[in-house]
């Protein structure tokens, strides 16, 4: 069997390394024009890292990993209004970069991967699909897999335009890395954000100097500007604490930005006819829900599953991958959608409850129950235990 999974981020990168392991002639294609590392800091656990590790990666996760003692609020006047500390025993959590994440991954798969080429057109038959690349070469497949994500080519030309399944969760979000010593000491070992009505600035340190920065602000109108960094300076620039200084650092080249809407993708169906699609091209659970490194981990561990031996039952293993994944992602999209107003929170109110809530994590029980409510994937994606994958095994 021969498949193209368009996109090699963690998603189609998972699913490939399954797949010709068992025995798939596979290739991969990604539109960026190489290997895209770097990204925010992503906080690794349940059914994704228990996949990683029975791929072995575990010791790698290991290594690029972070400590990171909690968190921290600050006000505009970059005050300390509220903290929340990590446990040095909360569950089975890595906190590592989403690149070094990829990275990983993409170190034990052998399939060929195509950058700066995306799909073009598609063409579905009953005993395969032909796909024209973007630079004019096609491709004869058994299978066509959208890992491409929540912009995704593949969902456009067969399952319809992006509008239809886009949920808008009213905020912009931005990423970029920087190098600073001064900045890198003064945040620390935590993650520290000053926080507005409506907007959120903050910064993990990282190796090397280098910090890790995230911009969250509300946003009614979902169009993304045409200068990233113009608008990051214009909604964030009058901002105390370190955020001046984050600013500076800023890069003028777009692609040097992760700048993005926060979204989910909503979709009756997942699968048509040979072509399939996975991670956040149809499964995206928002940065609000978080833990969607995971989430596309355990999907890939689960359409590969299904997809070995299939042979001609091709359509019953990707209604089977559906139904054992959709469950999981309808609920933590659904958490995700509960907690919007807390990321980013609109009003002084809401700001104020947040950090009384976190006030409360001094007291002996307290952080645990938190933190447990801040990560809810330890449940609705593995069951009673973080490190399970029964609730996604075969019945």
């Amino acid at each position: 069997m021969k498949t193209l999974i368009c996109g090699a981020g963690i998603a189609g990168l998972t699913l490939a390394w399954h797949l010709e392991r068992s025995g798939w002639d596979v290739e991969l294609v990604e539109r960026a024009a190489r290997f895209r590392d770097g990204g925010y800091l992503i906080d690794f656990y349940g059914p994704g890292l228990e996949v990683a590790e029975r791929m072995g990666l575990r010791g790698r996760l290991e290594a690029q990993s972070y400590t990171i003692e909690g968190l921290t609020y600050r006000d505009e006047r970059g005050r300390a209004s509220s903290r929340l500390d990590m446990p040095g025993d909360f569950a089975q959590l890595i906190s590592l970069l989403r690149g070094d994440l990829a990275a990983a991954v993409l170190s034990d798969v052998r399939a060929p991967i195509r950058y700066g080429t995306s799909v073009a057109a598609v063409e579905e038959r009953a005993d395969g699909v032909t796909v024209t690349l973007t630079d004019g070469s096609r491709r004869e497949v058994d299978l066509l897999v959208g890992a491409d994500g929540a912009h995704s080519r593949v969902r456009d030309l067969v399952f319809g335009r992006e509008e239809e399944f886009v949920r808008y969760l009213g905020h912009h979000i931005a990423v970029f890395l920087l190098t600073d010593k001064a900045l890198n000491a003064a945040i620390g070992r935590r993650y520290q954000a000053l926080t507005v009505p409506g907007r959120s600035a903050g910064a993990y340190a990282l190796r090397d100097d280098a910090l890790a920065t995230m911009f969250l602000r509300r946003e009614p109108d979902p169009a993304l500007p045409v200068d990233p960094a113009e608008s990051l300076r214009r909604h964030f620039g009058e901002l105390g604490w370190l955020v001046p200084g984050l600013l500076a650092h800023c890069p003028d080249d777009p692609a040097e930005i992760f700048y993005d809407q926060v979204v989910q993708i909503e979709m009756d169906r997942w699968s048509r006819g040979r072509v399939v699609l996975l991670g956040d091209a149809c499964q995206a659970v928002s940065l609000f829900a978080g833990h969607g490194s995971s989430v596309a981990m355990a999907a890939a561990w689960v359409l590969a599953d299904e997809l070995r031996g299939a042979g001609d039952r091709l359509s019953t293993a990707l209604a089977a991958y559906e139904d054992r994944m959709r469950p999981t992602i309808e609920r933590t999209q659904a958490l995700g959608r509960r907690v919007v107003d807390w990321m980013a929170p609109s009003t002084r109110w809401r700001i104020g409850v947040r950090d009384g809530l976190l006030r409360l994590a001094t007291l002996p029980g307290i952080s645990r129950l938190l933190l447990n409510s801040l990560t809810p994937g330890t449940h609705s994606l593995a069951g009673r235990r973080p490190t399970e994958l029964r609730d996604l095994a075969k019945h």
